[in-house]
Protein backbone atom coordinates (compact mmCIF):
# COMPACT_ATOMS: atom_id res chain seq x y z
CA UNK A 1 0.00 0.00 0.00
CA UNK A 2 1.64 3.59 -0.63
CA UNK A 3 2.81 5.35 1.63
CA UNK A 4 1.87 3.19 4.49
CA UNK A 5 4.54 2.88 7.48
CA UNK A 6 4.36 -1.07 7.21
CA UNK A 7 5.72 -0.76 3.62
CA UNK A 8 9.53 -1.42 3.18
CA UNK A 9 11.37 2.17 1.47
CA UNK A 10 13.97 1.72 -0.78
CA UNK A 11 14.32 0.90 -4.59
CA UNK A 12 11.11 -1.15 -6.28
CA UNK A 13 10.84 -3.33 -8.58
CA UNK A 14 8.68 -2.68 -12.19
CA UNK A 15 5.18 -3.51 -12.01
CA UNK A 16 4.45 -7.01 -12.85
CA UNK A 17 2.53 -7.92 -15.86
CA UNK A 18 -1.43 -8.89 -15.43
CA UNK A 19 -0.15 -12.57 -16.22
CA UNK A 20 1.84 -12.79 -13.06
CA UNK A 21 -1.44 -11.50 -11.17
CA UNK A 22 -4.10 -13.71 -12.76
CA UNK A 23 -2.22 -16.84 -13.31
CA UNK A 24 -2.15 -17.25 -9.01
CA UNK A 25 -5.77 -16.58 -8.73
CA UNK A 26 -6.77 -19.21 -11.76
CA UNK A 27 -4.39 -21.71 -9.74
CA UNK A 28 -6.07 -20.91 -6.19
CA UNK A 29 -9.37 -20.83 -7.75
CA UNK A 30 -9.01 -23.92 -9.23
CA UNK A 31 -7.65 -25.69 -6.37
CA UNK A 32 -9.21 -24.50 -3.63
CA UNK A 33 -12.88 -24.61 -5.24
CA UNK A 34 -11.98 -28.39 -6.06
CA UNK A 35 -10.88 -29.35 -2.73
CA UNK A 36 -13.26 -27.39 -0.36
CA UNK A 37 -16.15 -29.01 -2.68
CA UNK A 38 -14.80 -32.26 -2.32
CA UNK A 39 -13.83 -32.45 1.48
CA UNK A 40 -17.31 -30.54 2.40
CA UNK A 41 -19.04 -33.27 0.14
CA UNK A 42 -17.09 -36.34 1.18
CA UNK A 43 -17.66 -35.34 5.23
CA UNK A 44 -20.83 -33.54 6.04
CA UNK A 45 -22.65 -33.35 2.65
CA UNK A 46 -23.96 -30.24 1.30
CA UNK A 47 -24.44 -28.51 4.76
CA UNK A 48 -21.21 -26.46 4.29
CA UNK A 49 -20.78 -26.44 0.21
CA UNK A 50 -22.10 -22.94 -0.23
CA UNK A 51 -19.34 -21.71 2.99
CA UNK A 52 -16.65 -23.22 1.49
CA UNK A 53 -16.82 -22.39 -1.98
CA UNK A 54 -17.48 -18.50 -0.52
CA UNK A 55 -14.26 -18.26 1.67
CA UNK A 56 -12.14 -20.68 -1.10
CA UNK A 57 -13.20 -18.12 -3.89
CA UNK A 58 -12.94 -14.90 -1.67
CA UNK A 59 -9.54 -16.14 -0.59
CA UNK A 60 -8.39 -16.67 -4.42
CA UNK A 61 -10.04 -13.45 -5.81
CA UNK A 62 -8.46 -11.41 -3.11
CA UNK A 63 -5.21 -12.19 -4.94
CA UNK A 64 -6.04 -9.44 -7.50
CA UNK A 65 -5.41 -6.56 -5.63
CA UNK A 66 -2.29 -8.14 -4.81
CA UNK A 67 -0.02 -5.86 -7.42
CA UNK A 68 -0.88 -2.71 -6.07
CA UNK A 69 -1.89 -3.55 -2.30
CA UNK A 70 0.10 -6.53 -1.79
CA UNK A 71 0.50 -5.69 2.15
CA UNK A 72 -3.21 -5.57 2.96
CA UNK A 73 -4.10 -8.39 0.34
CA UNK A 74 -2.07 -10.76 2.60
CA UNK A 75 -4.29 -9.93 5.81
CA UNK A 76 -7.40 -10.09 3.70
CA UNK A 77 -6.28 -13.71 2.66
CA UNK A 78 -4.97 -14.29 5.69
CA UNK A 79 -8.21 -13.89 7.55
CA UNK A 80 -10.22 -15.79 4.76
CA UNK A 81 -7.72 -18.47 5.50
CA UNK A 82 -7.97 -18.58 9.60
CA UNK A 83 -11.82 -18.20 8.64
CA UNK A 84 -12.02 -20.93 6.65
CA UNK A 85 -9.71 -23.35 9.35
CA UNK A 86 -12.80 -22.97 11.77
CA UNK A 87 -15.39 -24.16 9.37
CA UNK A 88 -15.77 -27.53 10.21
CA UNK A 89 -16.33 -28.58 6.58
CA UNK A 90 -13.34 -27.17 5.41
CA UNK A 91 -10.58 -27.64 8.33
CA UNK A 92 -6.87 -29.03 6.33
CA UNK A 93 -8.56 -27.83 2.74
CA UNK A 94 -5.09 -26.42 0.96
CA UNK A 95 -5.24 -22.68 0.83
CA UNK A 96 -2.98 -22.04 -2.04
CA UNK A 97 -3.64 -18.70 -2.18
CA UNK A 98 -2.45 -17.43 1.38
CA UNK A 99 1.28 -19.02 -0.36
CA UNK A 100 0.61 -16.79 -3.58
CA UNK A 101 -0.38 -13.66 -0.83
CA UNK A 102 2.81 -14.34 1.35
CA UNK A 103 5.45 -14.30 -1.38
CA UNK A 104 3.75 -11.14 -3.42
CA UNK A 105 3.98 -9.59 -0.03
CA UNK A 106 7.30 -10.10 0.48
CA UNK A 107 8.94 -9.23 -2.90
CA UNK A 108 6.64 -6.06 -3.21
CA UNK A 109 8.15 -4.87 0.07
CA UNK A 110 5.61 -5.28 2.52
CA UNK A 111 7.61 -7.63 4.69
CA UNK A 112 5.98 -6.30 8.12
CA UNK A 113 2.21 -7.03 6.57
CA UNK A 114 2.98 -10.26 5.68
CA UNK A 115 4.52 -11.20 9.21
CA UNK A 116 2.59 -9.97 11.51
CA UNK A 117 -0.82 -10.97 9.54
CA UNK A 118 -0.08 -14.71 9.13
CA UNK A 119 1.37 -14.99 12.42
CA UNK A 120 -1.26 -13.40 14.31
CA UNK A 121 -3.65 -15.22 11.76
CA UNK A 122 -2.41 -18.52 12.69
CA UNK A 123 -2.31 -18.05 16.37
CA UNK A 124 -5.96 -16.92 16.23
CA UNK A 125 -6.52 -20.24 13.82
CA UNK A 126 -5.10 -22.71 16.54
CA UNK A 127 -6.73 -20.94 19.54
CA UNK A 128 -9.99 -20.58 17.61
CA UNK A 129 -10.02 -23.86 17.00
CA UNK A 130 -9.14 -25.14 20.61
CA UNK A 131 -11.61 -23.32 21.73
CA UNK A 132 -14.23 -24.59 19.35
CA UNK A 133 -13.31 -27.80 20.08
CA UNK A 134 -11.94 -28.83 16.69
CA UNK A 135 -8.93 -31.10 16.86
CA UNK A 136 -6.38 -31.63 14.36
CA UNK A 137 -4.05 -33.74 14.41
CA UNK A 138 -0.01 -32.77 15.03
CA UNK A 139 0.85 -33.65 12.03
CA UNK A 140 -1.34 -31.72 10.11
CA UNK A 141 -0.53 -28.54 12.43
CA UNK A 142 3.46 -29.32 11.47
CA UNK A 143 3.14 -29.62 7.78
CA UNK A 144 0.59 -26.52 7.64
CA UNK A 145 3.10 -24.53 9.71
CA UNK A 146 6.14 -26.28 7.33
CA UNK A 147 4.07 -24.88 4.09
CA UNK A 148 3.91 -21.46 5.35
CA UNK A 149 7.31 -21.20 6.75
CA UNK A 150 8.52 -22.46 2.89
CA UNK A 151 6.52 -19.90 1.49
CA UNK A 152 8.28 -17.47 3.70
CA UNK A 153 11.50 -18.51 2.53
CA UNK A 154 10.43 -18.23 -1.44
CA UNK A 155 9.76 -14.83 -0.80
CA UNK A 156 12.45 -13.96 1.59
CA UNK A 157 14.78 -15.22 -1.24
CA UNK A 158 12.87 -13.98 -4.15
CA UNK A 159 13.18 -10.48 -2.12
CA UNK A 160 16.59 -10.41 -2.18
CA UNK A 161 17.33 -11.63 -5.24
CA UNK A 162 15.35 -8.72 -6.21
CA UNK A 163 17.12 -6.23 -4.21
CA UNK A 164 20.66 -7.63 -5.62
CA UNK A 165 19.52 -7.18 -9.17
CA UNK A 166 18.13 -3.67 -8.47
CA UNK A 167 21.15 -2.98 -7.05
CA UNK A 168 23.30 -4.14 -9.79
CA UNK A 169 21.49 -2.02 -12.33
CA UNK A 170 21.84 1.18 -10.22
CA UNK A 171 25.82 0.60 -9.61
CA UNK A 172 25.99 -0.18 -13.28
CA UNK A 173 23.87 3.30 -14.10
CA UNK A 174 26.20 4.49 -11.49
CA UNK A 175 29.12 3.46 -13.32
CA UNK A 176 27.67 4.53 -17.10
CA UNK A 177 26.70 8.18 -15.21
CA UNK A 178 30.68 8.41 -14.06
CA UNK A 179 32.69 6.68 -17.47
CA UNK A 180 30.55 9.97 -19.68
CA UNK A 181 31.74 12.95 -16.81
CA UNK A 182 35.36 11.34 -16.75
CA UNK A 183 34.74 11.27 -20.56
CA UNK A 184 32.91 15.10 -20.39
CA UNK A 185 35.41 16.15 -17.86
CA UNK A 186 38.41 14.78 -20.56
CA UNK A 187 36.69 16.74 -22.79
CA UNK A 188 36.59 20.08 -21.32
CA UNK A 189 40.05 19.74 -20.14
CA UNK A 190 41.09 19.65 -23.50
CA UNK A 191 38.98 22.28 -25.03
CA UNK A 192 40.48 24.59 -22.26
CA UNK A 193 43.46 23.39 -22.90
CA UNK A 194 43.30 24.45 -26.50
CA UNK A 195 41.44 27.69 -26.28
CA UNK A 196 43.96 28.85 -23.35
CA UNK A 197 46.60 28.11 -25.93
CA UNK A 198 44.94 29.84 -29.00
CA UNK A 199 44.25 32.27 -26.86
CA UNK A 200 47.59 33.27 -25.25
CA UNK A 201 48.80 33.24 -28.65
CA UNK A 202 46.88 35.81 -30.12
CA UNK A 203 46.96 37.92 -27.05
CA UNK A 204 50.80 37.88 -27.65
CA UNK A 205 50.45 38.06 -31.42
CA UNK A 206 48.06 41.40 -31.01
CA UNK A 207 50.26 42.84 -28.84
CA UNK A 208 53.33 42.71 -31.59
CA UNK A 209 51.04 43.51 -34.62
CA UNK A 210 49.75 46.73 -32.36
CA UNK A 211 53.67 47.71 -31.60
CA UNK A 212 54.91 47.16 -35.10
CA UNK A 213 51.71 49.29 -36.64
CA UNK A 214 53.81 51.99 -37.61
CA UNK A 215 57.30 50.99 -37.87
CA UNK A 216 56.67 47.67 -39.36
CA UNK A 217 53.27 47.09 -41.56
CA UNK A 218 55.18 43.82 -43.01
CA UNK A 219 55.47 42.81 -38.98
CA UNK A 220 51.53 43.22 -38.04
CA UNK A 221 50.61 41.86 -41.60
CA UNK A 222 52.25 38.58 -40.32
CA UNK A 223 51.07 38.84 -36.81
CA UNK A 224 47.44 39.24 -38.17
CA UNK A 225 48.05 36.33 -40.22
CA UNK A 226 48.89 33.87 -37.55
CA UNK A 227 46.23 35.32 -35.41
CA UNK A 228 43.82 34.09 -38.01
CA UNK A 229 45.28 30.59 -38.45
CA UNK A 230 45.40 30.59 -34.64
CA UNK A 231 41.74 31.20 -34.40
CA UNK A 232 40.66 28.48 -37.30
CA UNK A 233 42.67 26.36 -35.54
CA UNK A 234 41.02 26.78 -32.37
CA UNK A 235 37.70 27.15 -33.59
CA UNK A 236 38.07 23.17 -35.20
CA UNK A 237 39.13 22.68 -31.78
CA UNK A 238 36.09 23.58 -29.94
CA UNK A 239 33.86 22.34 -33.07
CA UNK A 240 35.36 18.56 -32.87
CA UNK A 241 34.85 18.53 -28.92
CA UNK A 242 31.15 19.98 -29.79
CA UNK A 243 30.83 17.51 -32.18
CA UNK A 244 31.92 14.40 -29.82
CA UNK A 245 29.63 15.72 -26.87
CA UNK A 246 26.95 14.94 -29.32
CA UNK A 247 27.63 12.01 -30.22
CA UNK A 248 28.58 12.49 -34.28
CA UNK A 249 29.99 9.72 -35.73
CA UNK A 250 33.29 11.01 -37.14
CA UNK A 251 32.86 9.59 -40.51
CA UNK A 252 29.26 11.69 -40.60
CA UNK A 253 28.31 15.09 -41.43
CA UNK A 254 29.41 17.82 -38.38
CA UNK A 255 29.74 21.44 -37.96
CA UNK A 256 33.80 20.66 -38.39
CA UNK A 257 35.97 17.98 -38.75
CA UNK A 258 36.99 15.95 -35.75
CA UNK A 259 40.45 16.90 -34.64
CA UNK A 260 43.15 14.27 -33.96
CA UNK A 261 44.52 13.67 -29.98
CA UNK A 262 48.14 15.39 -30.28
CA UNK A 263 50.45 13.26 -29.47
CA UNK A 264 54.21 14.21 -28.95
CA UNK A 265 55.63 14.15 -32.79
CA UNK A 266 53.54 17.86 -32.85
CA UNK A 267 55.56 19.28 -30.00
CA UNK A 268 58.13 20.64 -32.87
CA UNK A 269 55.21 22.52 -34.12
CA UNK A 270 54.13 23.85 -30.30
CA UNK A 271 57.28 25.30 -29.77
CA UNK A 272 57.98 26.47 -33.36
CA UNK A 273 54.78 28.36 -32.74
CA UNK A 274 56.30 29.86 -29.38
CA UNK A 275 59.22 31.49 -31.39
CA UNK A 276 57.10 34.85 -32.24
CA UNK A 277 55.69 35.30 -29.04
CA UNK A 278 58.71 36.59 -27.21
CA UNK A 279 59.47 33.25 -25.58
CA UNK A 280 62.67 31.46 -27.01
CA UNK A 281 61.98 27.28 -26.72
CA UNK A 282 64.25 24.47 -26.77
CA UNK A 283 63.46 20.92 -26.69
CA UNK A 284 65.52 18.26 -25.65
CA UNK A 285 63.99 15.28 -26.74
CA UNK A 286 66.21 12.07 -25.31
CA UNK A 287 63.53 9.58 -26.23
CA UNK A 288 64.53 8.95 -29.55
CA UNK A 289 61.88 7.64 -31.11
CA UNK A 290 61.06 5.79 -28.37
CA UNK A 291 57.39 6.80 -27.60
CA UNK A 292 54.55 5.72 -25.34
CA UNK A 293 51.40 4.65 -25.05
CA UNK A 294 48.85 7.13 -27.07
CA UNK A 295 46.96 8.36 -24.16
CA UNK A 296 50.66 9.02 -22.14
CA UNK A 297 51.38 11.03 -25.25
CA UNK A 298 48.17 13.32 -25.35
CA UNK A 299 48.24 14.09 -21.68
CA UNK A 300 52.35 15.19 -21.88
CA UNK A 301 51.58 17.17 -25.11
CA UNK A 302 48.91 18.86 -23.10
CA UNK A 303 50.87 19.96 -20.01
CA UNK A 304 53.53 20.94 -22.17
CA UNK A 305 50.68 22.93 -24.20
CA UNK A 306 49.54 24.87 -20.67
CA UNK A 307 53.01 25.47 -18.96
CA UNK A 308 53.96 26.95 -22.11
CA UNK A 309 51.11 28.76 -22.38
CA UNK A 310 51.20 29.91 -18.73
CA UNK A 311 54.97 31.36 -19.54
CA UNK A 312 53.48 33.54 -22.35
CA UNK A 313 51.01 34.94 -20.10
CA UNK A 314 53.07 36.01 -17.16
CA UNK A 315 56.55 36.58 -18.55
CA UNK A 316 57.04 38.71 -21.33
CA UNK A 317 60.19 37.54 -22.12
CA UNK A 318 61.96 34.34 -21.10
CA UNK A 319 63.83 31.50 -22.60
CA UNK A 320 62.41 28.06 -21.52
CA UNK A 321 63.31 23.93 -21.80
CA UNK A 322 61.16 21.11 -22.58
CA UNK A 323 62.79 18.07 -21.90
CA UNK A 324 61.39 14.29 -22.70
CA UNK A 325 63.05 11.62 -20.85
CA UNK A 326 62.46 8.11 -19.91
CA UNK A 327 63.74 7.35 -16.26
CA UNK A 328 66.24 4.45 -15.50
CA UNK A 329 63.72 3.24 -12.64
CA UNK A 330 62.02 0.02 -12.74
CA UNK A 331 58.65 1.18 -14.10
CA UNK A 332 60.75 3.07 -16.98
CA UNK A 333 58.21 6.55 -16.60
CA UNK A 334 58.06 9.09 -18.76
CA UNK A 335 59.55 12.55 -17.13
CA UNK A 336 58.19 15.74 -18.86
CA UNK A 337 60.01 18.65 -17.81
CA UNK A 338 59.43 22.03 -18.73
CA UNK A 339 61.94 24.49 -16.88
CA UNK A 340 61.71 28.38 -17.43
CA UNK A 341 63.76 31.71 -15.96
CA UNK A 342 61.09 33.83 -16.33
CA UNK A 343 59.25 35.92 -13.36
CA UNK A 344 57.67 32.44 -12.14
CA UNK A 345 53.86 31.47 -12.34
CA UNK A 346 52.10 33.38 -9.19
CA UNK A 347 50.58 31.20 -6.19
CA UNK A 348 46.88 31.83 -7.30
CA UNK A 349 47.69 30.55 -10.89
CA UNK A 350 48.11 26.95 -9.10
CA UNK A 351 44.71 26.50 -7.88
CA UNK A 352 43.13 27.45 -11.44
CA UNK A 353 41.70 25.19 -13.73
CA UNK A 354 44.86 25.02 -16.02
CA UNK A 355 47.19 23.52 -13.36
CA UNK A 356 44.40 21.85 -12.11
CA UNK A 357 43.78 20.12 -15.32
CA UNK A 358 47.70 19.04 -15.52
CA UNK A 359 47.06 17.68 -12.17
CA UNK A 360 44.34 15.66 -13.32
CA UNK A 361 45.91 14.57 -16.16
CA UNK A 362 48.73 13.20 -14.34
CA UNK A 363 46.57 11.39 -11.59
CA UNK A 364 44.12 9.69 -13.84
CA UNK A 365 47.18 8.03 -15.56
CA UNK A 366 48.86 7.56 -11.65
CA UNK A 367 51.28 9.59 -12.71
CA UNK A 368 52.70 12.98 -10.67
CA UNK A 369 52.90 16.57 -10.77
CA UNK A 370 55.22 19.56 -9.64
CA UNK A 371 55.38 22.61 -9.88
CA UNK A 372 58.59 24.33 -7.62
CA UNK A 373 60.37 27.81 -8.10
CA UNK A 374 63.69 27.44 -10.31
CA UNK A 375 67.11 27.66 -8.66
CA UNK A 376 67.32 31.33 -9.57
CA UNK A 377 64.29 32.85 -11.29
CA UNK A 378 61.32 30.81 -13.40
CA UNK A 379 59.20 28.10 -13.05
CA UNK A 380 59.72 24.07 -13.06
CA UNK A 381 57.12 21.95 -14.15
CA UNK A 382 57.88 18.20 -13.62
CA UNK A 383 55.44 15.27 -15.06
CA UNK A 384 56.28 11.92 -14.43
CA UNK A 385 53.70 9.31 -16.40
CA UNK A 386 53.31 5.68 -16.32
CA UNK A 387 54.85 4.59 -20.07
CA UNK A 388 52.00 2.33 -20.50
CA UNK A 389 49.19 3.69 -19.04
CA UNK A 390 45.72 2.74 -20.58
CA UNK A 391 43.77 4.90 -22.59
Amino acid sequence: MSGSPWDEPGPRTTPRPAVAVLLPVVISLVVQLAAATAFALWTTGPRYVLASIALAAASALALLATRRWPGPTVAVVTALTALGLLVPAIGPAPFVALGFAIVAALVGGARLWAWISVGVGWMLALIGGSLAGIEWHPVVVAVATLAIGTCFAIGEGLRSRRRLDEERRVHASQRRRAAELDEQDRMARDMHDALADSLSRISAESRVGLARFDDDPERSREALTSIRSLSAAGLDEVRGVLSFLRGEEAGAPATAPLVPLPQLAQLPSLISGRSTLGLSVTLDDALRGDLPASAVQTSAYRIVQEALANIVRHSAAATATVSLARDAGEHGDLVVTISDDGVGIPREILERAGVRGMRLRTEVLGGTLEIAPALQTGTVVRARLPWNAPA
